[in-house]
């Protein structure tokens, strides 16, 4: 099944019921397609807010009763947290957390579809901020679901350290996807799928066997594609 990539994710970006028709597009083309039993109930949303004491975002809720019980969606390397671990950091509530928790992803607006912060977990703790992350939850759920397929267990997937060769390459023969999250570039194809972070280093996943192939040889380099 062919799934266009860079075309649904200049949609997405634009309004969030596109970035759920993403993500089921994209996991129907390269997972699974999403069923009735991937989502949270709205009980168990409901009980997440009455134990918080505040509103969960309209986006999130829909996040989570669209795909929340998909681990190879959410919680292949960082992980979106169930609605039993939701908590508050200060006014920001936190919904995901890298795999070391060197990180933490959260919002404080309670409107519909509210930015995305970030905070790193630093040793001086009066350093720690929440910045900018995405300027939409919505976003930020497309970006979660791509960054997770890089790190999908028997997927075709690889990665290696970047060359300055490599940024005219993946300029002129990947198309980019409008996903602008700090120090990171996304690009892709139908079939491959590449971010670049702080050109330094570049991850890929490929849909299939004969696309991760053709990848390598675009991209020559010191692919690491066994794990």
């Amino acid at each position: 099944m062919t799934f266009d990539v860079v075309g649904a994710a200049a949609r997405a970006v634009r309004n969030r019921a596109a970035a759920w028709r993403f993500i089921e597009g994209f996991a129907a083309g390269w997972a699974e397609p999403i069923e009735a039993q991937d989502g949270w109930s709205n009980a168990d949303l409901d009980a997440a807010e009455a134990r918080l004491g505040v509103r969960i975002p309209a986006a999130l809720r829909e996040a989570y009763a669209l795909f929340g019980k998909r681990p190879d969606l959410t919680s292949n390397q960082d992980r979106l947290l169930l609605p039993a671990e939701l908590r508050l950091d200060g006014d920001v509530l936190v919904f995901r957390h890298e795999n070391q928790w060197v990180a933490a992803w959260g919002t404080t607006a309670r409107d519909e579809d509210p930015a995305v912060l970030i905070k790193l977990d630093l040793v001086d703790k009066s350093e720690e901020t929440w910045d900018p992350w995405l300027p939409r939850l919505s976003q930020a759920c497309v970006e979660l679901v791509l960054s997770e397929a890089l790190f999908r267990d028997g997927a075709q997937t690889a990665d290696r350290e970047m060359s300055e060769a490599d940024i005219s390459l993946l300029e002129s023969q990947f198309r980019p996807l409008p996903l602008h999250s700090p120090n990171s570039r996304w690009f892709g194809t139908d079939d491959v799928l590449i971010r670049e972070d702080d050109r330094q280093w570049l991850w890929a996943r490929a849909r299939t066997p004969e696309a991760l192939e053709e990848l390598l040889a675009v991209l020559p380099g010191d692919w690491t594609t066994e794990y």
